[in-house]
């Protein structure tokens, strides 16, 4: 008897023909194309920066700024380093950044909900206001309303609101609050709200989970959420009262002033966003499926319950990846201050670099800055995301 001949072996393939040799190579090869175009490019930038007698280094931000910052959130003055009159831009950029992405929220949710609306005037009106100022450019929009605000009337004529609020050339006069020494208190009440609400929350979703009714437990919660704060507010009295705003010979004395500049780049910024933001929720409404509408009507669900309990939660995963696109594209328009004359950080880093005569050291650290801002509102985006996410399961 024979035995079977031995199995064949297969010649090994030639490295040049192996794929994934070539895929790896290929990589290799990108690597080092884009650290060669890299090194080019500091070689040059480095060999123009030695013909200029330029350096580069944040030593500055340890010598005296010598410049003023006409609006500041934080005490400043001309004999402070370089790096306070950073933070000070840095702070600037943020508190417009932040008042901006909620307010342009809120003006871009109504906006998008007012664009399904069945009345046809309002769904026009919206349908207009998104087309004009989508189309139209941000800066053209802020030098138009800093226009418009320094127009206004003078502090003898300003305009008054109601809530004593002032507007004048000046700018806007708000009520200051400020904490008082109930203010502790008052707290408590509000954590006990909090936690009376999350606990009929918790036993509602139990006892429907089992089969069993909640009797309108998560109401009860919401009611519990408010009224006991109003409880607090009522035994230890006010938390915080407000500084209004008291006209004086040349100007307004007190309260919270809202310079025009920053009025005009915080108004810009929220309703060149918004519009973008109300195409980006309409879109997500209208990316929910029509059968969950009718079926929320047919439990006996208002329009407003159905849009609040059943359409936003499943269009958030739809809306808040380009959401957190337009929170970035605000957060970087807010360097178009430069032309109106705010304080924000692009500006303050403008004059460093022209003070200081080291312009890729300023640019290099603005560039980080804004990419941190960015990063930041990012991971908070993506954080969110994923929960929006793990609640539709």
């Amino acid at each position: 008897m024979t035995s079977a001949p031995p199995p064949a072996r297969h010649a090994s393939v030639p490295p040049w023909r192996n794929v994934r040799v070539l895929r790896i190579a290929g990589q290799f090869a990108v690597v080092l194309l884009v650290l060669a175009i890299a090194l080019w490019l500091w070689n040059n930038l480095t060999t123009a920066m030695g013909r200029s007698n330029l350096t580069f280094g944040l030593g500055f931000l340890d010598t005296t700024a010598g410049f003023e910052i006409g609006e500041s959130p934080i005490p400043y003055q001309a004999t402070d380093t370089y790096a306070r009159a950073f933070a000070v831009g840095l702070l600037n950029t943020l508190r417009v950044s932040v008042a901006g992405i909620i307010l342009a929220t809120v003006l871009g949710v109504i906006v998008g909900v007012a664009r399904l609306s069945g009345n046809w005037l309002v769904s026009r009106i919206a349908a207009g206001y998104v087309e004009v100022i989508r189309n139209t450019p941000l800066l053209v929009q802020l030098v138009l309303l800093y226009a418009v605000l320094i127009q206004l009337p003078s502090v003898a004529n300003s305009i008054t609101l109601p809530g004593s609020i002032f507007l004048n050339q000046r700018g806007l006069f708000l009520p200051r609050p400020e904490l008082v020494d109930t203010f502790g208190p008052w707290l408590a009440f509000v954590a006990v709200g909090i936690v009376v609400a999350v606990g009929a929350r918790m036993v509602a979703s139990r006892r429907q989970a089992s089969g069993r009714p909640a009797y309108n437990l998560g109401v009860i919660g919401i009611l519990a959420m408010v009224a006991v704060p109003a409880i607090g507010w009522l035994v230890v009295g006010a938390p915080v009262r407000f500084e209004i705003a008291v006209q004086d010979r040349f100007n307004f004395v007190g309260g919270l002033v809202l310079s025009p500049e920053f009025t005009a780049l915080l108004v810009g910024l929220v309703v060149y966003t918004a519009a973008f933001i109300g195409e980006v929720v309409r879109g997500g409404i209208q990316a929910v499926r029509r059968g969950q509408l009718e079926a929320a009507y047919a439990v006996g669900l208002t329009e407003m319950q159905t849009l609040r309990l059943v359409v936003f939660p499943q269009a958030l995963r739809v809306i808040v990846p380009p959401l957190t696109s337009q929170y970035l594209n605000l957060a970087k328009n807010s360097s178009l201050a430069i032309a109106i004359g705010f304080p924000d950080l692009f500006q303050v880093g403008n004059t460093m670099a022209n003070q200081t005569g080291q312009p890729v050291s300023v640019i290099v650290l603005l560039m980080g800055t804004y990419l941190a801002i960015s990063l930041a509102t990012s991971l908070l985006m993506n954080l969110y995301n994923r929960r929006v996410q793990v609640l539709e399961h």
